[in-house]
């Protein structure tokens, strides 16, 4: 009989502290609300957990990363091989340590680190209000928003190899750029630690207020969706260069480019994730016609598609 994943796993590292599940339902964990099983689902304990279970794998095992779920899009057929992961319980920790320094847990929502920097009075912050992704998808991405980045205010980064090293980056060991960050793709951040300035806590807390509020007016905070669908091309808005094709409101089966900001794809309607990536194409089809543009995803794409099914990307890109 066949060894599972999950059995061989747990053979290879007996001790294991964190939560492991075998065909993990991971619709229930990405906020299209799409997607199929994960072959198995590792949440670890901590730092040490992860590097155990990883430095145990064989190189023939994939492994994949999922943060909150917010800028992803699972595929149909599910992900084989590990998904991680990271827990607010092992990797969700906030702590000021002095001088306008924060550490904080991978798995820490970007707003919640926003708030923490506000209420300690450490400026530079602000920005994470409006992201809605956890600090590990911030690191991996140089997430930013409101002319702020995450390269403007971290130092230093914690991460985990797929051989289960541990590494401690600096900012410019990162090589960040526009949602860009230049460290091993299979690198697994844990920790990060970053330094702001001094600021007045209620006026930074208001700003906040602010940037939460500017959001909900303009995109659609409260649908199924996955944030910004596509990066800004280089002189343009992505959403400007979709609407000038004629894609705002733009529908493929359940799936919907948002009425309210047209960079934004929606799950109006029990969708898919092949409805979702399908429309996706679309629309970057749809705008290099028109303009020449040709627009980049920054939603993750992960996993196989269902038996039958495909997405041709435009230019080839996956």
């Amino acid at each position: 009989m066949t060894q599972s994943l999950v059995e061989r796993i747990r053979g290879a590292v007996p001790d294991i502290r964190g939560s492991l599940t075998e065909n993990a339902d991971l619709s229930k964990i990405t906020w299209f609300r799409v997607g199929g099983p994960a072959e198995a689902l590792f949440m670890p304990a901590d730092d040490a957990d992860l590097a155990d279970v990883l430095a145990a794998l064989g190189d023939d095992v994939p492994v994949m990363v999922l943060g909150l779920g917010s800028n992803l899009l699972v595929r149909d057929g599910g992900i084989t091989g590990l998904v991680i992961r990271l827990s607010g319980k092992g990797f969700g920790q906030v702590e000021v340590t002095g001088d306008h320094t924060i550490q904080v847990g991978a798995a820490v929502p970007d707003v919640r680190l926003a708030k923490a920097a506000g209420e300690a009075g450490i400026a530079g912050f602000s920005f994470y209000r409006g992201i809605p992704g956890c600090v590990g998808g911030a690191l991996s991405m140089n997430a930013g928003a409101h002319g702020g980045e995450t390269k403007d205010i971290l130092m230093e980064a914690h991460a985990v190899d797929r051989q289960g090293n541990r590494h401690v980056l600096s900012n410019a060991d990162l090589g960040y750029a526009y949602r860009h960050c230049s460290a091993p793709k299979d690198y697994i951040f844990t920790k990060a630690i970053y330094r702001g300035t001094a600021g007045d806590p209620a006026e930074l807390l208001t700003e906040m207020d602010e940037v939460a509020r500017y959001r909900e007016e303009v995109q659609p905070v409260k649908e199924r969706t996955g944030g910004s669908t596509f990066k800004n091309p280089p002189g343009h808005s992505a959403w400007r260069v979709i609407d000038e094709a004629g894609f705002r409101g733009h529908r493929v089966g359940g799936a919907q480019m948002s009425e309210k900001h047209c960079n934004f794809m929606i799950n109006v309607d029990g969708a898919t994730g092949h409805d979702l990536e399908t429309l996706g194409e679309t629309v970057r089809a749809g705008v290099k016609a028109h303009s020449g543009i040709e627009l980049e995803w920054e939603i993750k794409r992960l996993g196989t598609f269902r038996p039958g099914e495909s997405v041709i990307p435009l230019m080839g890109q996956s």
